[in-house]
Parts: structure tokens; sequence; C-alpha cells
């Protein structure tokens, strides 16, 4: 097969999309950065000793996110994984042969009714239970014994009644580890949570920092993340399936590297002129009304929403992203029940120019 005889989505039948939406898995999160990229492709091209390997990216990452230790994982949900086994089995090779069977460990992670989401499938699978708890008086009652690890979503931290310090304070006064699951979120420096005291936090390494897309990075207490690292491939324990390849580990440490390089307030403005674009398309049409929104914890990025009768303009949300997603190019938006939000936080450079036309074109001609 030469250079240019290579598979492509169109070449298998596949219709790629303009991703007006955010960084959700379900459409492939990011493009890879070009320097991660290629950091993949030299990776690729020679051997390397892999428990060197996260030795030497562990303290680059300490390094550029001023933190204690990183560690690079097969996403954050393995992550997610990967740190309870270590909360639970640490570094003893007969308890990590032994998981997801806990017997005579400790196995219950404490965590806020209302952070409990889809992902902590990934926690449970270690073979742990959750307890639930909602109230400080709750936490500190549930902490005894077989208490191995707190977990905390980072997205819900303002709609739990605990906060994310005061629960990192109680696991530290009791010795119990703490973990904040921020998967969408900005790994900021100096990272937020870490100020806060919990023991180490995930990211998704192909949302925001824009690395491999099945990479995810963990931020941290050193002495926890290597045990972490332990748990998962290349050695036979619980997570051995979860591998993170030589290729994703240096493509994720070369977006590490890009996110401290990155001019975060000038990607913000190209963010907000892109959506006065798409508003300026179509903000004459009757009924139409815009509105900037400003994002919460994830997908950190201004959204525009765009709303309008569908009685007068003859036309719901759900026809206007039908009509978006089935055009040439295929184009993803949110919708509501007369409205859609754009997203500018993955679109690439000049694809407004597409969306604006065709957005405007849908809201006038669609009959």
């Amino acid at each position: 097969m030469s250079e240019l005889d290579f598979p492509t989505y169109e070449k298998i039948g596949l219709r790629t999309l303009i991703n007006c939406k955010g960084t959700y898995t379900i459409i492939s999160g990011s493009v890879m950065l070009p320097e991660a990229r290629a950091a993949m492709v030299e990776a690729s091209k020679r051997y390397i000793h892999l428990d060197e390997l996260a030795e030497a990216v562990g303290a680059r990452i300490a390094e550029l996110m001023d933190c204690e230790w990183g560690l690079v994982t097969n996403g954050c949900a393995a992550a997610l994984c990967q740190i309870t086994a270590a909360c639970v089995a640490g570094s003893d090779p007969e308890k990590m042969i032994r998981l997801p069977d806990t017997t005579g460990m400790k196995n219950e992670v404490i965590v806020q009714k209302r952070h409990r989401h889809t992902y902590d499938h990934a926690v449970r699978m270690v073979g742990v239970r959750l307890v639930e708890v909602e109230s400080m008086e709750e936490l500190t009652a549930a902490v005894g014994e077989n208490t191995a690890m707190l977990l905390m979503f980072g997205d819900a931290a303002e709609r739990g009644e605990i906060s994310i310090a005061d629960m990192a304070s109680l696991g530290n006064a009791h010795g119990i580890p703490s973990f904040v699951d921020a998967a969408a979120e900005r790994p900021d420096v100096p990272n937020p949570y870490l100020a806060d005291g919990v023991s180490a936090v995930g990211y998704s390494g192909g949302k925001c920092l824009r690395g491999p897309q099945s990479s995810g990075l963990v931020l941290g207490n050193k002495s926890l993340l290597q045990a972490a690292f332990l748990n998962g491939a290349p050695h036979h324990a619980l997570a051995r399936p979860m591998k993170a390849s030589k290729e994703e580990v240096m493509g994720q440490l070369a977006a590490v590297e890009m996110w401290v390089r990155r001019d975060h307030e000038a990607e913000w403005k190209e963010w907000e002129r892109r959506l006065e674009f798409i508003g300026d398309a179509v903000k004459d049409l009757d009924s139409v009304a815009l509105e900037i929104r400003q994002p919460g914890r994830s997908n950190v990025a201004p959204v525009l929403g765009i709303e309008w009768s569908a009685d007068r303009l003859g036309i719901d949300g759900a026809g206007v992203a039908a009509g978006l997603s089935q055009g040439e190019p295929r184009i993803e938006v949110f919708h509501g029940d007369n409205s859609i939000s754009v997203n500018p936080y993955m679109m690439e450079e000049g694809e407004e120019q597409t969306v604006a036309p065709r957005l405007r074109e849908i809201l006038t001609n669609h009959k």
C-alpha cells in the first residue's frame, strides 16, 4: 500500500462533519493538534521501554503542569479505573491480581449523590461499593476502615452540598485519597483542584488538550499515580486492557507541552468572532433572537443560542438541526424546540463561513 493509497473516511462510505457541539466522544472529541500528530508519528518509528517512558513523561508533565506527577492513561475513564484500583490494592502484586475481588481490602468509595454519573461504572468495575452522601454530617459518618477513596465530579461541584475542598480536607485528615473527574474541563496551571487539596485529578486527553482521542491525563500525588500505572498496562493487572501506547503517551505529552504555550485569550476571541459571524447571517430574520451564553466547567467556550418562532419561520429546532446534518458538508448542532446552539470550541478555521450561509438558507428556504 503506497502513501497515497491509505484508507480514508470517504473511501469507506462515511461523511465527516463540522463539529458545532463540543468535545463529545460520540463525534470523536477533537481534532488533534499538528504537534501531537507529529509526536505520534515520530514515536511510532522506534521501540522504547514503557516503564521508563512512564517515568520520564510523568516527570516532564509534573514540570509543565506545576504538580507532583503526571500519568497518561487510555482515556479519562481508564484513569477512573486505575486510580480506584490504586486506592484499593496499592502496588501490592497479590492484591492487584485479585481485583475485582476486593475481599480483605478497603472496598468503599464515597461520593456525593449529586456527583453520580454514567462514568462511575469505571470505578465500580474495580469491585468497590459506592456509598452516597449528601451532607458533611453524612460524609463524616460514612468514613471508616473500608473507605478506599473519595470520588468527586468536577462538573457537578456546585450541585453538591459539600465543597471539593472540604471533601479533600476530610480525606487528607483520615489518610484517604480523593479523586476529581474533570474530563471535559481545562487543566489550568496552577491546578485549582490540587490547590483544594485533592490527591489526583483526571482529564480527557482528546478534548480541550487536543491530544490523542483515546488518551487521558492524571495529575497529582506521585505515589498514587505510580501505583495507578502499575494497575494498568503494560502490567498484568485489572486495567491491562486499557493500554496507552507509546504513540498515545508521546502525543499526549506534546499536547500538554502545547497547552502551556497556546494563547488561550486569542483562542477565546477567535471563538467569539466565529459566533458573531454566524449570528450576523441570521439576526435580521423574522423573530430570530440571539444570545451568547458563557460556559460552565466543561466545554469551556462561549456558546451562541439562536431562537425563533416556528410559527413564523415554519420550521422547528429539530428541523434545522436535521437540515444541517443532512446537508453537505454535514454540520452537527444541539437543538431545542425552536432553537439551536452553536459551540465554536471544536470548529476548525474557516468553518464558520460554511455554517453561516447554510443556517440562513435552512431558516429561509426549507420548504
